[in-house]
């Protein structure tokens, strides 16, 4: 069984020139690569012998704005064989948010997926049905990105209830 740090080397000799900064925190090992190299690096994850990532246990994103590459797209993998966990950083810029969809290497991934583009507008090509799935067909905007606009509605306290509540739909009642 190969140990995080093994781990890294074997990635490294296999794929050298896409595996990027590598950090370690709280015993859990993020590996930056490049997308172009994305399913190779999945694939090769999940059939190893000394590694067997076989579960996707979560895809998400993060928003840099203003730093380009704008977006990272965080792959959470759980390897049950070897109890070792592993994080995928991909980044990805707001002119070209993309990345190959890795659904045909953890089929899990089609909800995650659908959730990104949704929240953030990052596309996944290859994605079997990429939709929205937490907002309305019609929706403009990906709302967890850091440029959407915020609503504003003021919170009703002890100390201002009255003068919130007066201000409601519901208050004409």
């Amino acid at each position: 069984m190969l140990d995080d740090g093994s781990v890294v080397t074997k990635l490294q000799t296999r794929f050298p020139d896409t595996i990027g900064k590598v950090t370690s925190r709280l015993g859990e090992t993020t590996i930056e690569v490049e997308k172009d190299a994305l399913l190779d690096i999945a694939r090769f994850l999940r059939d190893d012998e000394d590694m067997q990532f076989a579960l996707l246990s979560d895809v998400t994103a993060v928003d840099y704005l203003p730093q380009e590459p704008r977006f990272a797209v965080v792959y959470h993998l759980l390897s049950l064989a070897h109890r070792r966990r592993l994080c995928l950083r991909v980044w990805v810029s707001e002119a070209e948010a993309e990345l190959p969809s890795v659904t045909g290497v953890w089929p899990g991934a089609n909800w995650y997926e659908r959730e990104v583009y949704d929240m953030f507008g990052i596309s996944f090509t290859g994605h079997p049905a990429l939709r929205r799935i937490l907002m309305p067909d019609d929706w403009e905007g990906h709302p967890l990105q850091k440029d959407y606009p915020l609503g504003q509605e003021e919170i009703a306290f002890t100390h201002n209830q009255e003068e919130v509540y007066a201000r409601k739909h519901f208050a004409d009642r």
